[in-house]
Formats: C-alpha cells, structure tokens, sequence
C-alpha cells in the first residue's frame, strides 16, 4: 500500500488530468455547487461581454482594462477548479492502483456447505478436507459459500477462515512485506479478497456479496469525488456565503451612490460595473471559497497515505476533536498472541492431572489460547484423548467459561470447564465446591505478573491455573505519552481481570482501564463519557468490539480484524498498529486548523484590497480619496488590475498548503490561536499590499496600464 501512495504533491501525472478536469469544471452544473465561486464565475461572464461589447466600441471603459478583468477573472475559477482536481485526482489515482488489485480469480467452491461443521476428517494422502468442490469465479461467488484455498493460490473473497491454518502475504493490501498467520476462531479469522495464501490450506466461509468486499469499499472510501461536506465544511461554507451576501448587497449599492454623487459633484464620472465586479471578487472570500472542496478532499487523502481508509471526511473532521481514546487490549495493545507457559496445580493435585484435564477441556478450542494449551501439555507428555462421547462447552462472553461434557460408556460423566477465576469459582461454588486459598493466590502473582491466569475445573473441584502470557507491542507507551500531550485521555478494555488489568496498563502506559468488560460495558462507558460532553475514539479488532465500535465518534478498526469490525468502523488501519491514532488525531486537528488557518488569511487580504481598490474607483468623484491610496498606486485601472490579479495568483500560491495541510504541534490550545493569528492573519494582512503594490509596479514598468 505504501508503495502505491507515493505521488507527490505537484506529479506531473496528475497535473495534466488536473488541467482538464478544470476546464470541464466550467460547467454551470459544476459551478453553482460552490456558491462563493460561483458569483466569480457570474462575473467571469458578465466581464466577458462587456469586453466583447467594449471591442465594438461602446463599452464603459477600455476594452483592454475590461477584457484584463474577465481573463484574471477566468483564471481564478479556473486556479480553483485546478486546486479541487488535483485534491481529487491524488484520490482517484489511489482508487486507480486499488483496481488493479482486483483480479478474475477462480475458486473451490464447496457443494455442499452444510457440511462444513460435520466434516472435520482429512484424506490421508492430501492432507485436505474431504469435501466436494466445484471450480466458480470469484465474481459469482455469494455470502455464505464455502471455499477451499490451498498454498500459492488467490483468496477470491473476503470471508472467514472456519477450518485450517496458513501463512497469509497480505502485502497487496497492507503494504507490509511479513506474511501473517490467518486460523479459524479467535480475532484472526477475517481473510480478504486479492491477499495470497503461501502455505497449508484454508476453509474460507464468504462473508459479503459481489461488489460489497473490502476492496471494494476501500475503492470507493477514497474516491473523492464521492465526498460529502462535513458538519464544519457546511458551516464554514454558510458563513463564506454570509459574507458573499454582504459585500454583494454592498457593491450593489456603490452603483446608485456612485451615479448620485457625479450628479451633485457635476464632476468625475460613475464607477463602472467591470471595476464593482473586480470590487466584489476581491472583497468576498474567493480564497477560502476555492480552496474549500480542496482542503476536504486532501484530508482524507492524507489519511490513505497514512494507510488508514476513512469513510468519510465527518470520521477525519470528528478525529481532530477526539479527547478519549478507549482501546480493546488484547490484538490492540497487546499482540493478541497469548500463549500457555505453565500450568500451576492445586494442593493436592499433580501436574499430569492439571496439564491433561486443561488439554482435554481444549480440545474443541480453536483459539490460539486453546491451542496453545494443548500444545503444552502435549510437551510435558500430558496429552491424553478424550474417551466417549464429548459435548462442546464453546466460550460466551457471559459465561468467561468454555470446556466439554464427557459420557462415558458407562454412563459416568464428566465436565470439565476453563476459563477466568472468579467465572469458575461461581461455577463449582454453584455446584457446591470451594476453591483452595492458594489456587487464588497464584492466580494473583500470575496477574501482578501482567500474564492471565486461566483456571481449570473439573466437576466442583478447581484443579489449578493456567498461566497465558500476553505481550506489549513495542513503543506503545511512547505513543501514549504523545497522546497525553494533545490533551487525549487513554483507556485500556479488556476482559480480563482487575489485577492483570492494571499490569497491563501500567505497562502500555494507558491512563485509565475497564476490567472484565463485556460488549454491554464498553458501550456504556461509551456513552457515559458522550453524555459528558465528551468526543469518544476507539480501537478494536474483534466481533465484540463491533457494538462500541458502532456507537464511538471515530471508530477505527484494525485491518487484521474480524469483518464485523471492520464493518462498524468509520476507518480502517490496514497496518493494524492501535497507536495510528495518533496520526488520525493530527490529521483532523490539522485540517480543523487547515480550513481555520486559509479562512483568517483570506479574511485579512479585504483589508489590502480595500485600500486598493475603494479609492482608485471613487477618486474622481472625491479627490480627498487620494488619501487612502497608501500604497501610492500607479493608476486607478492598475490598482483595480493589480488587485484581481493578486486575487488570483494568490490562490495558486497557497494550492500545495490545502493539500498538504497546516501542521500540528501538541502546544496549547492559547500559543496555537496566538501563533496562527500572527502567521495568517498579521500574514493575510501584510502579504496583499506588498503583493498588489509589487504587481502594480510590474503593470507600470511593462507599461501595461
């Protein structure tokens, strides 16, 4: 994916469609959509006629001056189409490499996908299901279909691995060159379309229909011709049309008072209407006004270089005000990898026993802790089968608990259950029992440690703990601490218990945790800090996640998440790191901060091209005017010339500054307002006299005027 967003900001490959697309962009339909650019376009053309009027020698001031105004006119709306297509055409091209990744590929489909759950035998000399399968193209594949991808071939479709495992080389998708393990069961069984499987063989269950996959929708995430306003683009394009309004209703009347005042000074002559059209572009804010769409487009382009698809700019524009970051720990903060290390017995109880009832209660778990487990007992050779006939106990998130039911052919029956301390000491205290004060124990200095403590039962009688060790993805601490400066309070989520909870935390580094959550209580401390007044972000990789995910301000799932994941979010991180958000977070600020910044620019230039233009079309009529001409301007016809043009190129200066973005620093809220009123608007102050004075001189110098 990297490799894919390398274009820089002036490519020449995306200039010349920019061009072209801002000619096309001329069309009215176009036009009217930007209300600000729109009038400059009305006065593009009403200029245009007045000149071609002028040619035929009836026209109110030089054909020269006028014809001068409506090509500076054009170029203007042109500059902003230009600014606008160029925003978009980043995102196309993006769109544009994504295509390619999509290929006619054939599948294995199975025939009969009712089967799945029954057949879980392999033929001896393949080492692959025993199923029937029928060759299909990936294009008439539906939800529900069952497939089987062997080694070295194409995953046709997203889905969900439901029997195998297999090294996957997601490196079209992520840009990340190291494969990753894809299994069934566990948060790391979502596999997508257009990644390769390079070893062993997969059951991949289809998850979505044609046109509905990742890749497809990634495709249209960062099309940004498809983009819609956000809340503060409306609200900023309300108050850009106010102002329009204004200075119209304003210039509008200048026309009357102009003809009124050479009728009782019986000198000078009236203002024409080319000078009120060059008056009203220079004074409403045609900056902002045709960087606008452009600064909107590129933020979110901005956020696909940073290997995160948005699905809107709302998710962008949101993430710049995010003050709580909430974040699943296990495959988010943690690398979701937790393995079995050692089995810790009750008094009285051996190893053999733990170690074989903790493999036998995990012989139908197929999560990595599941298989974790057996694969240690079967290293201490403590693995023995299950004899008779066994019922699955499969994991809830309201039990903590999974394990088996075992009838034996004499009737004798057993249960043995796993799963999170206090889940199973309500389950054999329930059935009468007790759990030994030292079994407790161990569980504690297993969760002091930052690993979790499984414990295993069989019947009421707890026989030991199971430690699983979970690991900190490097330089997460670091990045939380960045966070802490922007103002973004951390919370940790996990299901596990209060003490290997606050290890973990106090590892990461989060400020705060929720213990033994489930998916009811992550979306209630959700909404209690919404309630709050509060912006709430979130990372997540599960299905559990999904329900928070779905109810968070900016939702971002991991792109080695589950499907249900990645269908809740408003943004997906391909390269599956939790602390992205913090680019996400500077993204939004600064193009919050982009939009806030081009707005008091172009606002502050009024002042210039004020002093400019006001006293060059009323000095004939008011000589005592000639005062306000502090710039000492060569002409009145240069002055209004060189005021447009500046108008004009001034938009062109500050193209690469709208796609690329004002940059964020974590300082506060009071040196940033006090900084970015000095720059841009002490800037959008001086910058237009110096720039139209400098202009008029190259006018006079040219003799041009």
């Amino acid at each position: 994916m990297k490799t894919r967003n390398s274009l820089t900001l002036m490519d020449p490959a995306l200039i010349g469609p920019a061009i072209k697309a801002s000619f096309v962009k001329l069309s009215p339909a176009v036009q009217w959509r930007n209300p600000v650019m729109f009038v400059v376009y009305i006065g593009s053309l009403l200029t245009t006629l007045l000149g071609l009027q002028a040619l035929q020698g009836q026209g109110e001031a030089p054909a020269w001056f006028i014809l001068s105004i409506a090509v500076w006119l054009w170029f203007t709306v042109l500059f902003a189409n230009f600014a606008e297509s160029l925003a978009e055409g980043r995102s196309k091209a993006q769109a544009a490499s994504l295509r390619g990744l999509k290929q006619s590929t054939w599948a294995k489909k199975l025939t009969d996908p009712a089967s799945v759950a029954a057949a879980r035998t392999l033929d001896a000399s393949t080492g692959l299901p025993t199923h029937h399968w029928i060759p299909e193209q990936a294009e008439n594949l539906r939800k529900g279909d069952v497939v089987l991808i062997e080694a070295g071939e194409m995953i046709a479709v997203d889905g969900e691995v439901i029997q195998g495992v297999a090294t996957v080389d997601e490196s079209a998708i992520t840009g990340e060159s190291a494969p990753v393990v894809r299994e069934s069961g566990g948060d790391f069984a979502s596999v997508t379309g257009g990644t390769r499987v390079l070893s062993d063989w997969l059951l991949v269950r289809i998850g979505v229909n044609p046109g509905e996959s990742f890749l497809d929708r990634m495709i249209s995430m960062v099309e940004g011709a498809q983009r819609r306003k956000t809340p503060n683009e409306i609200a900023l394009t309300i108050l850009l049309v106010a102002l329009t309004i204004v200075f119209l209703v304003v210039t509008v009347t200048l026309l009357p008072y102009s003809l009124f005042s050479v009728e009782a000074a019986q000198s000078g002559s009236a203002v024409s209407i080319t000078a009120l059209v060059a008056l009203l572009v220079c004074l409403i804010p045609t900056t902002i006004g045709g960087l606008l769409s452009a600064v909107g487009v590129a933020g979110m382009s901005r956020m696909m270089q940073a290997n995160v698809i948005a699905t809107s700019g709302r998710a962008v524009e949101a993430a710049g005000d995010v003050d709580v970051l909430l974040l699943d720990k296990t495959g988010t903060i943690t690398h979701g990898n937790r393995q079995a290390s050692a089995f810790v017995p009750a008094p009285g109880v051996t190893l053999a026993q733990l170690a074989r009832c903790a493999a036998q209660s995990s012989v139908a778990d197929e999560t990595p802790e599941g298989r974790s487990i057996v694969a240690l007992a079967q290293r201490l050779g403590h693995a023995t089968p299950l004899v008779g006939a066994v019922l699955e106990v499969p994991f809830t998130a309201q039990t903590r608990m999974s394990g088996a039911d075992v009838t034996a052919g004499d009737g004798a029956q057993r249960h043995l259950r796993k799963g999170a301390v206090e889940a199973v000491r309500h389950y054999v205290q329930a059935l009468g029992g007790q759990v030994h004060a030292e079994v407790l124990a161990a569980a504690a200095e297993i969760s002091r440690r930052g690993s979790t403590p499984l414990a295993v039962a069989e019947g009421n009688t707890v026989l030991g703990i199971v430690e699983l060790k979970d690991i900190v993805k490097a330089g997460i601490k670091e990045r939380f601490g960045e966070l802490r400066r922007m103002g973004i309070k951390t919370v940790m989520i996990t299901g596990d218990n209060q003490l290997t909870a606050a290890a973990i935390a106090a590892e990461a580094g989060v400020d705060d945790f929720l213990a033994e959550a489930t998916p009811e209580d992550k979306l209630v401390l959700i909404r209690q800090y919404q309630a709050e007044g509060r912006l709430v972000a979130m990372t997540g990789d599960g299905t559990n996640d999904a329900p928070a995910l779905a109810q968070a301000d900016v939702a971002v799932a991991m792109g080695s998440g589950t499907q249900a994941a990645k269908e809740a979010a408003n943004m997906v991180d391909l390269d599956s790191n939790p602390t992205k958000l913090l680019e996400v977070v500077e993204t939004g600020k600064a193009l919050l901060m982009t939009r806030g910044s081009l707005t008091t620019f172009s606002i502050a230039n009024d002042v210039a091209k004020y002093f400019a233009i006001i006293p060059a079309i009323f000095v004939s009529t008011y000589p005592q005017l000639a005062a306000l001409n502090v710039m000492r301007l060569g002409s009145s016809n240069s002055a209004i010339l060189s005021a447009v043009i500046f108008n004009a190129l001034i938009i062109v200066v500050l193209i690469p500054l709208a796609l690329k973005g004002v940059k964020y620093r974590p300082v506060g809220a009071a040196l940033l307002l006090r900084r970015n009123l000095l720059l841009y608007g002490l800037g959008g102050l001086v910058v237009p006299f110096v720039g139209i004075k400098l202009i008029d001189l190259l006018l006079v110098a040219m003799h041009l005027v």
